[in-house]
């Protein structure tokens, strides 16, 4: 293997160079050099030049010579004719110009995003542990979901029977949204390890990884969505129109999409997952409180009732309360409409539904957005 090299730049401890020149055949030039210094045994036949020239170099055999080979390497003409060559390569011939290259990077930010959305594509079908647990979870918290609010969906004789169909929607939103959002954050942190190393190397730029990372958990979320929706809307017994189902898996998939951008976000604007997981941690009791469900927003002091403006699942179950019962005029038990009762109690206003679902959207692009621009602009990496 030493032979095929023809070439060798050698270094001591320390990174002085003790020999940078060829090598010749069998080592002829190096050997030569090396027992042309006094005192240096010479090599043995059919000994391995590559042993024998790391052996006479040790800092014991300096010690025990009295020399130092970075000093004879500098006084010697191979160092002189090294010095001449670098100063003859370092002049641009005649009538040559500088290196120029348009852009920074060899392809443009389409070629980029799609190759980095490619290529994560690959990295989620190969993270079974990672995408099919997700789906089984899912499953598993529908199925639950399911048998236990078994057809209350369209029960509204009663207040409770109101509070329990809302039960269902809260839950669910928090089950999965949290664990969606903790389980995406060790797969964010590896990949953005891997995406420091491949922009260092020019590579890509930030963006199309960002817009990879995004990208391609919309058709996963899309899918774990469809699967709870089908499941728990068939079996809480939710009205079967074709506006209503939508507007569930609406709210659903939206809603699991900021979970999960949340998630990435969390990380991208800390050092490691771990710090990620206490920080979100914290987002999600108070996002739990000001829920709407445990204490409904009229019923919130007025100091702290805007929080519940801007809490995310607040907007999320405003929009799955009001597309399923904001516009529902039968009377309860004590006379007062459905409608009436959900705008009441909660505020919540079949009015304004296209609103709700436009806040429930921009939640999730905000949480893209702000990982994109932590992995722009921030960085982690230590060495």
């Amino acid at each position: 293997i030493f032979e095929a090299f023809d070439e060798l730049f050698l270094m001591k401890r320390g990174g002085e160079e003790i020999y940078a020149g060829p090598l010749g055949h069998h080592s002829a030039d190096l050997i030569n050099y090396y027992e042309g210094i006094h005192g240096v045994s010479k090599i043995k036949d059919g000994y391995n030049p590559a042993t024998w020239m790391l052996e006479v170099t040790t800092i014991g055999q300096e010690q025990m010579l009295g020399i130092d080979f970075s000093d004879i390497y500098k006084k010697s003409e191979l160092y002189q004719r090294n010095k001449a060559l670098i100063k003859e390569q370092s002049q641009p011939a005649p009538g040559s110009t500088d290196l120029y290259f348009p852009t920074q990077y060899s392809q443009s930010s389409i070629t980029q995003c799609m190759a980095c959305l490619w290529k994560q594509n690959l990295s989620y079908w190969r993270n079974p542990p990672y995408n099919a647990v997700r789906f089984l979870f899912t499953t598993v918290i529908a199925l639950l979901f399911g048998t236990i609010f078994w057809d209350l969906g369209g029960k509204m004789s009663q207040s409770q029977d109101l509070f329990n169909a809302m039960g269902s929607m809260y839950a669910a939103v928090l089950f999965i949204g949290i664990m969606n959002c903790t389980s995406v954050q060790p797969v964010v942190a590896v990949e953005r390890t891997v995406f420091y190393r491949e922009r260092a190397a020019g590579m890509y730029s930030a963006f199309p990884y960002a817009f990879g990372q995004v990208v391609i958990e919309l058709p996963y979320t899309l899918a774990q969505a469809t699967v709870y929706g089908v499941i728990v809307y068939s079996m809480i017994g939710f009205e079967w129109t074709a506006p209503k189902f939508f507007w569930y898996l609406f709210f659903m998939y939206f809603t699991l999409l900021y979970f999960t951008f949340y998630g990435m976000m969390a990380v991208g604007l800390t050092p490691n997952y771990h710090i990620a997981s206490i920080v979100s941690s914290a987002f999600y009791a108070i996002w739990n409180l000001f829920s709407g469900f445990i204490i409904p927003r009229p019923k919130v002091p007025i100091w702290w009732r805007w929080y519940c403006w801007v809490c995310p699942v607040a907007w999320t179950l405003y929009g799955l309360v009001v597309s399923q019962f904001g516009d529902v005029t039968t009377p309860m038990e004590d006379g007062t409409p459905v409608k009436d009762f959900i705008e009441g109690y909660f505020d919540f206003k079949h009015s304004w539904l296209g609103y709700v679902a436009t806040v429930v959207v921009a939640f999730a692009v905000l949480f893209a957005f702000l990982f994109g621009f932590a992995i722009m602009k921030l960085n982690f990496q230590k060495r």
